[in-house]
């Protein structure tokens, strides 16, 4: 049985004031929960002060991206060591916003999260269609060739330490969500896919997110679906209440 995973991704939200505001909160309501994993993703300069204040909470601490060499003169990048240091232990990798206005590609992809895992870190490797592809019935191939490109070269036992979240990107900050059937019809598919490019072993250990617009009034039906093991949940995790609600979810 795959844990449930419930992921924050910040994105550019919260100063460090911000943050700890609402992780105080947040701890409380979260304090008893022992059957999933949680994670908050801020931006770099919150994860220290974060990860200090998540100590002896069930409250894991990520970032956002990371680049792939170890040092050098690479300006505005963070390296693994970095990432380690302020007390990150997850990283998300391949978000749509990095496509979209920052320029990443499968291989790019696939060179962070190979960085990553041999460093340590666990990953949360994103894959997902615009609208245009979906309309156009290419969902399916987008997400193969997302997969592929970013999993290339990857061992079986990788996997222990890669969770995959699906963001069909037409629903992300939009107020539109896939439907819980399409949404794991697509987790489906992604399964199968691992089964194929590895074997059932890792097509069944490897936990898959759903990104999209997740928030307390969706998550049940969502969370219901049998290839749906947890949320990458963007706006609704800036609020306590609401991101407490999403992770102690009633399936």
């Amino acid at each position: 049985m795959r844990k449930p995973f419930l992921a924050g991704n910040w994105k550019m939200n919260m100063t460090v004031s911000d943050a700890l505001d609402m992780v105080k909160v947040l701890k409380e309501q979260v304090a008893d929960v022992q059957d999933r994993d949680i994670a908050l993703c801020p931006n770099f300069t919150v994860i220290y002060p974060l990860a200090e204040a998540c100590k002896g909470s069930p409250i894991a601490v990520g970032a956002q991206n990371i680049y792939w060499e170890a040092k050098g003169a690479f300006t505005g990048e963070t390296s693994a060591d970095m990432l380690k240091a302020a007390g990150a232990t997850y990283v998300i990798i391949g978000h749509s916003e990095r496509r979209q206005y920052f320029g990443e590609t499968n291989e790019t992809v696939n060179k962070r999260i190979k960085c990553a895992l041999s460093n340590g870190l666990k990953v949360i490797m994103c894959c997902g269609e615009v609208l245009e592809e979906r309309e156009a019935g290419n969902a399916e191939s987008v997400v193969k060739d997302h997969l592929n490109g970013g999993l290339a070269g990857l061992s079986k036992s990788d996997f222990d330490a890669i969770t995959i979240a699906y963001e069909p990107v037409w629903a992300i900050g939009t107020g539109k969500t896939a439907t819980p059937d399409d949404a794991d019809a697509m987790h489906a598919f992604i399964r199968s896919e691992l089964e194929a490019m590895f074997d059932k072993d890792v097509a069944e250990k490897t936990r898959i997110q759903y990104g999209g617009s997740v928030k307390p009034s969706n998550v049940d039906e969502l969370m219901a679906k049998p290839n749906i093991d947890g949320a990458l949940v963007g706006g609704a995790s800036l609020k306590a209440e609401d991101f407490a609600r999403i992770i102690t979810f009633k399936a």
